[in-house]
């Protein structure tokens, strides 16, 4: 009796082993709330968010088309943010956004130094999210108390999708990042 139960113990230690690896994902409702099933933990979304991507477009997601956009991170707007490359390395998560286009209000080869983390809402409820803060010279990341957060949507080996929630007069709308992995 006591081998049958440490044997079946010891497989449902593998399956939930096995079940816990993969390729982090988050499944969303079609209607725009709340993920249908929980998704992967904070600590899986470092892993698959880690490395480096370029930002290959930008989408409107339930944003009228009437609604303007100036600028997103408060940095440039978002035309200037595409093909942009996003350092995230492991580590200390000090990475950086080098930008690659050419504009009136765009600086291609500008490189924005960032610290990035994974938020996690812990207990409180809610998603993991990705976020990150602007490092200028001399500044200490400790002493930087604005910052950015974006909803993680996917990630696995060569794609990444993020969404900004963007708040409008009525409701919510997002603005889709889509990354492909960097060489």
């Amino acid at each position: 009796m006591h081998k049958r139960i440490l044997s079946f113990l010891s497989l449902l230690t593998m399956v939930l082993i096995l079940g816990s690896c993969g390729a982090p994902k988050k499944a969303t409702s079609n209607d725009g709330g709340a993920a249908t099933s929980q998704g992967p933990s904070a600590s899986q979304w470092r892993s698959g968010v880690k490395g480096k991507w370029v930002l290959n477009s930008v989408q409107r997601e339930n944003i009228p088309s009437s609604y303007t956009i100036k600028n997103i991170f408060d940095e440039a707007p978002v035309d200037c943010f595409i093909g942009s490359i996003w350092d995230l390395p492991g580590g200390n998560q000090r990475g950086s956004i080098t930008f690659n286009a050419d504009g009136t209000l765009c600086a291609n080869g500008a490189v924005r130094t960032i610290v990035w983390s994974i938020f996690n809402p812990g207990k409180s409820g809610g998603e993991p999210s990705f976020q990150f803060k602007k490092i200028y010279a001399g500044d200490k990341a400790a002493n930087v108390t604005s910052g950015y957060r974006l909803d993680l949507s996917f990630a696995d080996e060569n794609a990444l999708t993020m969404r900004m929630p963007i708040p409008l007069n009525q409701g919510q709308g997002y603005l889709v990042f889509n990354f492909t992995r960097s060489n």
